[in-house]
């Protein structure tokens, strides 16, 4: 079974049992080990070998800062905004309850939501033990009461807009498609350097929420186990807008 049409080649109500069983082993226990490299990745570089990364990544934040422009400053403040804690949920809930209405899945439906919460523990837990300080140049946005590494906001965005590009896989008309899976692809790219050109992460902060967010984005859509369909036509039963690209009614 493909891995990117899974949720279309088996779409078998799973039993509460089975879904908490599948997302304890296939998204909490890889989260956990994850978080752990994240964690020794932060005390490398906070105190441990590549400390000396600090210095050499304020080069950059300082050199954004210094070609800042009132242009660039509004720009990067939406795409900031975007990755915001308020901006990530709210867009994710709004897809998870037209996801669940389109196709009665409820289980395809918290795709999005378990990739940001899966991203949210890491970052979460992660700055809570590593303090890293924010780059020594002025800063654009108000700075949370968390670490700087690794960036949140990158994380959630990472997170959601990479699951949504998967999601939008589905999408018929080929030219609808390919924008919207291009600007889902594109919005963690320009979160990330919004947060960066606003004075707030390094370099590595976002390298590291990015890989968060992907992994994130990765476990949740590979959550439940799927196995392919049997004897059955499920695209006869299946939405159109839940069809996967392509395919037609005989």
């Amino acid at each position: 079974m493909a891995f990117l049409t899974r949720w279309h080649d088996d779409q078998s109500r799973p039993s509460w049992k089975g879904a908490g069983r599948d997302l304890a082993v296939r998204v909490l226990l890889p989260v956990t080990v994850w978080w752990l490299v994240v964690l020794a990745l932060g005390w490398s570089i906070t105190d441990g070998p590549l400390k000396h990364l600090g210095t050499s990544e304020e080069r950059i934040n300082k050199s954004l800062a210094a070609g800042r422009t009132g242009l660039l400053n509004d720009i990067t403040l939406f795409f900031s905004w975007t990755g915001a804690t308020v901006s990530i949920v709210g867009l994710c809930l709004v897809v998870v309850a037209l996801v669940w209405w389109r196709t009665r899945h409820w289980w395809y439906a918290i795709v999005p939501l378990i990739a940001i919460s899966a991203q949210a523990l890491v970052f979460f837990f992660t700055t809570l033990l590593i303090d890293r300080e924010r780059p020594d140049v002025e800063k654009l946005d108000d700075s949370p009461p968390t670490s700087s590494f690794p960036s949140g906001h990158t994380g959630a965005a990472t997170g959601l807009y990479f699951t949504l590009a998967l999601m939008a896989l589905r999408i018929r008309q080929p030219a609808l498609r390919a924008v919207v899976v291009t600007a889902c692809l594109m919005v963690p790219f320009l979160v990330a350097s919004a947060r960066l050109y606003r004075g707030m992460h390094h370099l590595s902060d976002v390298a590291v929420a990015m890989v968060n967010g992907l992994l994130a984005c990765l476990l949740a859509w590979g959550w439940l186990r799927r196995e392919p369909a049997a004897g059955h036509d499920v695209a006869a039963d299946e939405p159109a807008l839940d069809r996967p690209v392509g395919q037609t009614r005989a």
